[in-house]
């Protein structure tokens, strides 16, 4: 969530932000007349509980009459005293809950607009000019016998799959080279769990905007996560981190419903309900995080680069941000199907956002505790599978492998299963 003390003290800031992102600014004044009313409310609750305590050692005196008249006196201001408490409680739990509900603060040079309005910073490689019709990813993945729509949808209903012979050694190669890169930088591999309680999946933004998005178990209650961003970013909840920055690289299955995806992208594993990800994941002081996150950016380059996919990076627009998101940047590889680049990675500064809703804090160099800035970013998915087919395919079928995933596959070309 926003720091309370900053919107205090430069309210436009937040207006601005509200603004680039197409939300209402009028939630400013709203935030700062409640935490107006809460802090009267506290001292006046302060107030009237040291006067309680006051009162206490003169009623101890009295005697006759007058202790009387003070018992009555200290049972009217013990009720003055809980009702204070109360308001300022109560104002309290309302000030967190719209709180709650107010995004990040957007960084500044963000591009303002919408999901159409992102500005694309630079283009990496040139698309396969092929002198045949190419084959999109779902038909040359069914000659290689490496994709199965037809059973995914039988066993467990419309955008499942299952990933068959070199399909899961291709997912495996890919998620293993994005782990081995990771952990050659510096990052410390993590196989979290998949099921978060509502504290994780709240915490970390997800549970506003894009709660139509998440699997919920409600007998459990528990959510199934879309990244492993979510158990990363809870890790260290309610912790304070004496060394940063911390890194960590997490390899999981993830799940979203696609909520308001109906008739988009149904052929193939483009958009899917379950897919595996390797996700990085960064705490850092919050001075360092804007360098960190273009940190975050060159190592999704760097491993687009070993998979020899072209790509170009995106700046994306206010409005098409996440919650927690103040930033972020998307790698999109070129699809030659679609003619079109979709995207592969994202890598999202966080700021402090997510950290106060968790409690993780780091000691400054004076010794006080302090939010830590929150940062992730994707090393490989899943659909870059639908990339590398695409890009790399040949005349007759085949794929080439590109030179850094062979020796987890074993081949330099995948070849047509005969059927």
């Amino acid at each position: 969530m926003i720091d309370l003390r900053a919107l205090r003290n430069d309210p436009d800031r937040l207006r601005a932000s509200q603004r680039a992102r197409g939300e209402d600014e009028a939630v400013v004044d709203e935030l700062l007349d409640l935490d107006e009313r809460r802090r009267s409310a506290l001292s006046a609750f302060e107030s009237l509980r040291a006067e309680q305590k006051s009162f206490g050692k003169s009623v101890s005196k009295a005697q006759g009459d007058e202790r009387q008249k003070l018992l009555d006196r200290a049972k009217e201001l013990a009720q003055q005293v809980k009702e204070a408490d109360a308001e300022s409680q109560r104002l309290e739990q309302d000030l967190q809950t719209l709180l709650r509900t107010v995004p990040n603060i957007v960084e500044e040079g963000a591009p303002a607009g919408g999901e159409e309005d992102y500005v694309v910073l630079e283009t990496v490689g040139t698309p396969p000019a092929f002198d045949f019709e190419p084959k999109d990813h779902l038909e040359l993945g069914e000659r290689l016998g490496a994709i199965d729509m037809e059973r995914g949808a039988k066993v467990s209903g419309a955008r499942f799959y299952f990933l068959t012979g070199v399909g899961a050694q291709l997912q495996m190669a890919l998620l293993n080279l994005a782990m081995e890169q990771a952990i050659q930088a510096g990052f410390v591999p993590m196989i979290p769990p998949v099921l978060v309680k509502p504290e994780s999946m709240e915490g970390t933004g997800f549970l506003g905007a894009h709660a139509s998005e998440v699997y919920h178990l409600p007998e459990d209650d528990l959510y199934l996560v879309g990244t492993s961003e979510v158990p990363l970013a809870s890790y260290h909840r309610d912790e304070i981190i004496d060394a940063l920055p911390r890194r960590y690289v997490g390899w999981s299955s993830c799940f979203r419903r696609e909520a308001g995806s109906y008739g988009k992208d149904t052929r193939g594993i483009i958009r899917v309900h379950q897919f595996d990800k390797v996700e990085m994941f960064s705490y850092c002081d919050p001075e360092d995080a804007h360098e960190e996150h273009l940190r975050l950016l060159n190592w999704e380059k760097e491993m687009l680069a070993k998979v020899e996919l072209p790509y170009r990076v995106i700046d994306v627009a206010a409005g098409d941000l996440g919650t927690s998101a103040a930033r972020k940047y998307d790698c999109e590889a070129w699809v030659p199907t679609q003619s079109r680049y979709r995207e592969l990675t994202s890598t999202s500064n966080c700021t402090e956002f997510q950290a106060r809703r968790l409690s993780v804090r780091h000691r400054d160099d004076e010794g006080r505790t302090r939010p830590v800035a929150t940062l992730n970013g994707t090393l490989a998915t899943t659909r870059w599978i639908v990339a590398i087919l695409e890009n790399h395919q040949q005349a007759d079928g085949s794929v080439r492998v590109p030179e850094a995933l062979r020796k987890y596959l074993g081949r330099e070309v995948l070849e047509p299963v005969a059927r």
